[in-house]
């Protein structure tokens, strides 16, 4: 005859009541199920014992390696493995990290040096915390040509510079400019700077396009009339402005008394000089990397690369200075290794006071050579 189950109350601590419910057996065993899986349950003095079971450890595994997890009360526990080393790799090469809780720290490579090859060919670099350094390739050079002729370019820094030794002429600025009476209301008027002046694009025309209205200008159809011929209102004629090698590479043109037009066109006007002018100039020039281009100059200057606004000096001010490293501009200009690009070049002269006109650059342009003169 089965005898029905019945239940203890047990009291713990602090007066807490239990009812632990247990079940008669007439001897022997029978499976079960427990948190951690099968089980058995066997009688003990006429009472099914709790349910064991079948294992109380099994094998794990976790990042950091082998482990054991154990059955407990609740189920099977969290994989214990032991806090270890672990391989691992970064750019520095091969090493190892601390592992603990599953975790993988940092991988610890020590400093030291790894090949690496840049557009000068392989060389090496430092490395250290998985960070490499600048790829370091010793000078190298290689024979070039250009519509001029035969020379050796030399690959410093990653970047192969420009082709040298062929007699490539320094950069001609083809220049035209135009002359305006004092009366004009653009110029002998308000005096500052006056960035912004101008549209960081030029017109399908070639033209900047004006922005106003501004400070130092009258409306756009006073503004248009700087860089275009308007009968009555400006005369032009033509100034090649051609600069000269001052070695390193850098071609320049200086003129801190800058009047191209003394007595012609309108004439001086009762000054000194004549002061009241604009001048519009136009080169070409092939970008092969880290090239520079910098103006000094009162008063206005705009200089567009590639049809792109690069400096911007407007307004009626002493000399001021800009420079323009075309590496820094090349994605926002378009500009290509290897390719020919545009500069123009806008400049005022609008009150009478001084005149000055300096341009650096390393611009060149190989499809200018000396046998063509």
């Amino acid at each position: 005859m089965r005898v029905a189950a019945f239940a203890f109350l047990l009291f713990g601590a602090c007066g807490a009541r239990t009812e632990l419910f247990v079940e008669p057996c007439d001897g022997g065993s029978r499976p079960c199920a427990s948190r951690c899986g099968a089980g058995t349950q066997r009688c003990v003095a006429g009472l099914w014992s709790a349910c064991e079971p079948a294992a109380r450890e099994r094998p794990c595994a976790d990042a950091c390696g082998e482990g054991v997890e154990r059955c407990g009360e609740a189920g099977w526990e969290a994989c214990e493995v032991p806090a270890t080393r672990v391989a691992c790799t970064n750019d520095c090469g091969e090493g190892t990290a601390s592992c603990e809780d599953g975790i993988v720290g940092v991988c610890e490579v020590p400093p030291g040096t790894v090949a690496c090859t840049n557009d000068c060919g392989e060389g090496i670099a430092s490395c250290a915390d998985g960070v490499r350094g600048a790829c370091l390739v010793p000078p190298t050079e290689r024979v070039c040509s250009n519509r001029c002729g035969e020379g050796i370019q030399f690959c410093v820094d990653g970047a192969w510079g420009r082709c040298e030794g062929t007699p490539v002429l320094p950069p001609l600025l083809e220049a035209r400019v135009r002359d305006f009476q004092e009366a004009h209301p653009d110029f002998e008027g308000v005096i500052g700077d006056d960035r912004g002046m101008v549209d960081a694009l030029l017109g399908a025309d070639g033209k900047p396009v004006y922005r106003g209205p501004t400070p130092t200008t009258n409306g756009r159809e006073r503004f248009d009339e700087w860089y275009r011929d308007v009968p009555g209102v400006n005369r032009a004629l033509e100034l090649p402005l051609e600069l000269a090698s001052v070695g390193g590479g850098l071609f320049a043109f200086s003129d801190t008394a800058f009047f191209p037009i003394d007595d012609r066109l309108f004439g001086n006007e009762g000054y000194e000089h004549n002061f009241h002018f604009t001048l519009e100039a136009e080169t070409f020039f092939v970008y092969e990397g880290g090239e520079l281009f910098r103006f000094r100059g009162d008063d206005d200057v705009f200089v567009f690369i590639n049809g792109r606004l690069a400096i911007d000096l407007g307004g009626v001010h002493a000399p001021q200075e800009a420079t323009v490293e075309l590496d820094a501009i090349a994605e926002e200009h378009g500009l290509v290794r290897g390719e020919r690009y545009p500069l123009k070049l806008f400049f005022a002269e609008r009150h009478t006071f001084g005149s000055s006109f300096t341009v650096e650059t390393t611009l060149a342009d190989p499809f200018r050579c000396a046998d063509d003169l």
